[in-house]
Parts: C-alpha cells; sequence; structure tokens
C-alpha cells in the first residue's frame, strides 16, 4: 500500500502543471494510484448523453485527479508551502512542517484540546458538602 502525506481536508498548493500555483482543499485521495482531487483545481467538462427521458445530457464540469507530487501541503501556522515531516508523539506517528515544527494532523490538535477541557471542566466543579 502506498501512503501519501497529503490527507483530504489538506490546504494544498499546485506546484506544477495547468494549474500551477493555484490553492485549494483536497476533496478525495486515491493513494493506490497516487492521486488526489483538490476542490477548484484541474476542472475537467464530461460529455454525458440522456440514458432516460428524465434525465438531462449534456457537458458536466467536474474536478479531475492530479498526481500527489504536484501538490505540496500549506502549514497552518506558518501558511507557507511546505515538505511532510513524521514524528512520534505518544506512540503515535503524525505529520509535522519541515520549516516551523507545528504539527499537520487536525486530529492530534482535537485529542489535546479535548485533554485539556476535560481538565479544566473537572477542575471547576462545585463541591456540594451538606
Amino acid at each position: 500500500m502506498n501512503s501519501l502525506s497529503v490527507k483530504r481536508g489538506d490546504n494544498v498548493v499546485v506546484i506544477a502543471g495547468k494549474d500551477k500555483g493555484k490553492t485549494g482543499k483536497v476533496s478525495s485521495v486515491l493513494p493506490t494510484k497516487n492521486r488526489v482531487s483538490v476542490e477548484g483545481i484541474s476542472i475537467i467538462s464530461r460529455h454525458t448523453k440522456p440514458r432516460s427521458a428524465q434525465e438531462k445530457g449534456g457537458i458536466v464540469k467536474k474536478e479531475g485527479h492530479i498526481d500527489a507530487s504536484n501538490v505540496q501541503v500549506i502549514c497552518a501556522a506558518c501558511g507557507k508551502a511546505t515538505r511532510v515531516a513524521h514524528s512520534i508523539v505518544d506512540g503515535k506517528k503524525i505529520r509535522v512542517c519541515k520549516k516551523c515544527g507545528a504539527t499537520l494532523d487536525v486530529t492530534t490538535k482535537k485529542v489535546a484540546k479535548k485533554a485539556a477541557t476535560k481538565k479544566t471542566t473537572t477542575a471547576k466543579k462545585p463541591v456540594d458538602n451538606n
């Protein structure tokens, strides 16, 4: 199985091809084919034929897939296009920005926030001594 440094939901910038310089959000990832689909990038026209009396035919515009090597992840902390490094935190492998060292995985941020809110909510509960 191929592993990609790009995940669904990442903000990326296209670094090669006809849409070079454009940014967008990754809508789907095909790791076996090493391809990604980015919102608003690589728009293709598909000519569809009506299959029944209710369906309409015509030209449908949709996003095509581009090679994963042609995109770079944009770091949320520093706002720059960056390569992805990997590090192990609490026994889990996470993605890290090569430029500033900030984590790129949203799930680790959510877990850290949940742990912080649990600590604060348990400390603020009033004690009833009646």
